[in-house]
């Protein structure tokens, strides 16, 4: 049950009331004083406060109550009790944030179940507090997995602007995690109470986004039947994400620019324009200055949007994050026939290594999970990747039967500090029991990185050249990487 202060200047009023409730189960503080009530409200803090307007009969005490209750964290449920009641003074009530409002001569019943609505208010207010905290965990940015220089990089710049109103403008490869940026942006911002609202540019036609982020009224066009409110207007006091916003129609460019400038957004044919409070996030996967040069993006909204810069890393440049990610991806996971963890064989975890990802970490992670429903045994093996992965992993030297399995609380400390890399157990085929090979996992790296490289330059015949093609680095860099190898 409740907590309940109840103060009221009438003496037999506070008794009778006190009575009630605490019949009801309720461990009730009564009060017919102003000072007694105001030192009680920090002595106990209450779940719910009820309290009359006016205890000395001339000044309205009770809303100098009703302040300082709300400066409590959490704040009680405010009920409001007079003889005196009025239209303005219910009104100024409710605008201070009493929760309900009741006028003498009142029956008990009615008391009551005002504190039931009050109480269920309250748990709802509860729920609703513990769900955001929960969302807010789920995407700090020290949940994003990577403990590489990189994404470092990255943690930092998030933790600097996240609790600012900056616009940021989140750049990187499709499949590396832009919204997941922006989610951490927006939950770990002073804007986390209010809506975070995604919307992608490029999935729209331009007449249906324009509707979509301004809105319209009714009649603005045909097939618009009612009003309708825009996405500005509903991210009000939150954010507003923009994804590829590289997509986005010059008409709208504009009207953007101007959203950004003003703070203000005007319907679809309508003449009056509408404050907005909203911050805007955007993303893309494009080289906007590029598009600027070639006419297809505006200079002025790029300054406009480029106040603060995040570039995320595809997988390719931070593969020393691989065995992480296959940690967080198989982590409670378990094999359906036999109910036991997954792990990974060596020659499949050089394989994911070796692979070039161009679907960054959205296919590293679609991968993993074709893998654990394709297995036949608890050991993800190379088979049960798809081909083109199969084609980057060593030559079959019976490491096949070797788990190469990565320790899963790692997956769980990838701080901005940076945990240590988890080694990679390996398991001889035959040996015996497993055993822990130390050793630096950028030398791992590089020495898988050499076994690729040779395979795809004897799959050419020894061509260099069309093999740094395959590769997709210059013939430079191939020459360079095989003279590194030899030193």
């Amino acid at each position: 049950m409740a907590k309940i202060l109840l103060v009221d200047d009438e003496l037999t009023m506070v008794q009778m009331v006190a009575e009630v409730l605490q019949s009801d189960g309720h461990e009730v503080f009564p009060f017919n004083g102003f000072h007694g009530a105001s030192e009680g409200l920090v002595v106990h803090h209450p779940d719910i406060v009820i309290t009359d307007l006016y205890l000395d009969r001339k000044s309205a005490h009770g809303l100098d109550i009703v302040r300082k209750a709300r400066t409590l964290l959490p704040p009680p449920v405010i009920i409001m009790i007079t003889g005196y009641g009025t239209i303005e003074t219910a009104v100024e009530a409710m605008r201070l944030g009493a929760f309900d409002y009741l006028e003498k001569p009142f029956k008990l019943e009615e008391l009551k179940l005002c504190v039931q609505r009050a109480l269920a208010h309250t748990a709802v207010v509860a729920e609703n507090h513990q769900l955001r905290k929960e969302l807010k965990k789920q995407y700090r940015f020290t949940e994003i997995v990577g403990t590489s220089g990189a994404m470092q990089d990255v943690f930092r710049m998030v933790d600097l602007v996240a609790d600012t109103d900056a616009t940021v403008l989140i750049l990187g490869e499709s499949g590396t995690g832009k919204e997941l940026i922006a989610r951490s942006l927006h939950y770990n911002s002073r804007r986390a109470q209010g809506p975070f609202i995604p919307i992608n540019c490029s999935a729209l036609p331009e007449n249906l986004l324009e509707s979509e982020l301004f809105g319209h009224r009714k009649g603005a066009f045909t097939g618009a039947i009612s009003d309708k409110v825009g996405l500005f207007q509903e991210a009000d006091g939150g954010t507003l994400f923009l994804d590829e916003i590289g997509t986005m129609p010059a008409q709208l460019q504009s009207r953007l620019l101007r959203v950004l400038q003003e703070r203000e957004v005007r319907r679809v044919g309508d003449n009056q324009s509408v404050s907005v409070n909203v911050r805007i996030l955007a993303a893309t996967n494009e080289n906007l200055e590029a598009l600027v040069k070639t006419g297809r993006f505006r200079e002025d909204l790029y300054y406009r949007l480029n106040v603060i810069a995040v570039h995320l890393p595809s997988l390719r440049e931070r593969k020393e994050d691989i065995p992480l990610l296959v940690s967080h991806f198989l982590k409670d996971r378990v094999h359906g026939r036999t109910n036991q963890p997954f792990q990974v064989s060596r020659r499949a975890m050089e394989a994911l290594c070796a692979y070039f990802w161009p679907g960054n970490v959205r296919e590293f992670e679609n991968a993993i999970q074709r893998a654990t429903l394709l297995s036949a045994l608890p050991m993800l093996r190379t088979r049960d990747f798809p081909p083109n992965i199969q084609l980057a992993a060593p030559p079959d030297d019976g490491s096949e039967d070797a788990l190469g399995r990565v320790s899963l609380a790692a997956a769980d400390n990838s701080t901005v500090t940076g945990p240590e890399v988890p080694s990679i157990v390996l398991a001889e085929k035959g040996t015996g029991p497993s055993k822990v090979v130390e050793g630096s996992l950028k030398e791992f790296m590089r020495n898988r990185e050499q076994v690729y490289i040779h395979q795809v330059i004897k799959s050419h015949g020894g061509d260099k050249e069309a093999a740094a093609k395959t590769l997709e680095i210059s013939l430079a860099t191939l020459y360079r990487k095989l003279s590194d190898a030899c030193d």
